[in-house]
C-alpha cells in the first residue's frame, strides 16, 4: 500500500512540474484601461484558470476620457479601476501613464512596448488592428506592430535583454471594414467565463457607467444600485452577437455539435508579423482548443 501511495504521489509530482514548465504567458495591450477586458477578459479568465499568467497593459493612462472629471485625479481613478479588474479576472495589470488622446506610436512608447513585452516573457501578444475610429487604439496597435519582430533584436532596446522566439502575435477583435474587415482566425468559447468577464469590466465604473454611457446618450439609463448596474452591463455584454464567420471558426476549434451551442466567445486575428502557427501550434498555445 505505502509504494502505491509513493507511487501515486510521484506520478502527480511529475504531472505538476509538467504543468508547471507548459505555462503560458500571455500579455494583451490595450491603448486605454477596459480595453482588453471588453474584448479578451473571458479568454484572459480562461487562460489564467488553466494555470497560465495573463498580463494586460494600457498604454496611457486614461486622464482624458471622461464627461465630467480629468487630469491626475482621473488617472489615479482609472489606474485603481484597472487593479480591481486584474484581481476579479485573475491576471495581472499595467498602467503606463501616457496621456489619453495623445498616444502616438513614438521611439518612447515602442521601447516601452519592448520592454514589457520581454519582460513578460510572452508567448501570446494581442493588440489593437491599426484601423479603427480612435487615434489612441490605431497607434497602439502601430506601436505592437513596430515592436513584433525588435522583441528579438538584443541591440534594439538593450536595456532589456530580447526574447529567445517571436511569439504569436494577435489582433483582438473590432468591426472595422475598411481597408480590410477583421478575420476571426482563432475564436475561444467563454460561456463559462462571462460573468468573469461582466466582473472585470464592472471594476471599470468610470467608464461603461459613466463615460461610454455618456457618450452614447444612455446615462440615464444606467441604475444606480451596484447589483442592477451590472445585471445593466450584463445583458448588454450578453447581447454581443457571434457573427456566421466567427461560428465557422468555432466549428473548426470545437466541431460542429459543440460549435452550435456556444453562445459567447471572443475572437483573434493572426498577425503577420511573428509567429506563423500551424493548427497544431494554435491548439498548444490555446489549450482550450484542444
Amino acid at each position: 500500500m505505502k509504494k502505491i501511495v509513493l507511487s501515486t504521489l510521484a506520478i502527480i509530482l511529475v504531472l505538476a512540474g509538467y504543468a508547471q514548465s507548459q505555462q503560458l504567458r500571455i500579455i494583451a495591450i490595450g491603448a486605454h484601461p477596459d480595453d482588453c477586458d471588453s474584448k479578451f477578459g473571458g479568454a484572459a479568465a480562461k487562460f489564467a484558470e488553466m494555470g497560465h499568467a495573463v498580463k494586460f497593459l494600457s498604454l496611457t493612462n486614461g486622464d482624458a476620457g471622461h464627461q465630467s472629471e480629468g487630469g491626475g485625479a482621473l488617472a489615479k481613478r482609472r489606474r485603481a479601476e484597472a487593479k480591481e479588474a486584474g484581481r476579479r479576472l485573475g491576471i495581472e495589470y499595467d498602467v503606463l501613464d501616457n496621456h489619453d488622446a495623445e498616444l502616438l506610436p513614438t521611439l518612447q512608447v515602442r521601447h516601452q512596448v519592448i520592454r514589457k513585452i520581454r519582460e513578460w516573457n510572452a508567448d501570446i501578444v494581442l493588440g489593437h488592428r491599426p484601423n479603427d475610429y480612435h487615434p489612441d487604439h490605431r497607434n497602439a496597435g502601430k506601436v505592437v506592430q513596430d515592436a513584433a519582430y525588435l522583441v528579438v533584436v538584443p541591440n534594439v532596446t538593450p536595456d532589456t535583454p530580447p526574447l529567445k522566439k517571436n511569439p504569436l502575435f494577435l489582433y483582438m477583435q473590432d468591426h472595422f471594414q475598411k481597408p480590410n474587415p477583421f478575420s476571426p482566425d482563432i475564436v475561444v468559447a467563454i460561456d463559462d467565463t462571462i460573468e468573469k468577464k461582466v466582473d472585470g469590466m464592472d471594476a471599470h465604473v468610470s467608464q461603461f457607467y459613466e463615460w461610454l454611457a455618456w457618450v452614447g446618450g444612455q446615462l440615464e439609463e444606467v441604475p444606480k444600485e451596484k447589483v442592477a448596474r451590472r445585471e445593466w452591463l450584463a445583458k448588454r455584454v450578453k447581447a454581443r452577437p457571434i457573427s456566421g464567420e466567427m461560428r465557422k471558426s468555432l466549428e473548426k476549434w470545437y466541431g460542429p455539435e459543440k460549435a452550435k451551442k456556444i453562445k459567447h466567445a471572443e475572437a483573434m486575428e493572426i498577425a503577420e508579423y511573428g509567429l506563423q502557427p500551424n493548427n497544431d501550434e494554435i491548439r498548444k498555445l490555446f489549450p482550450m482548443l484542444r
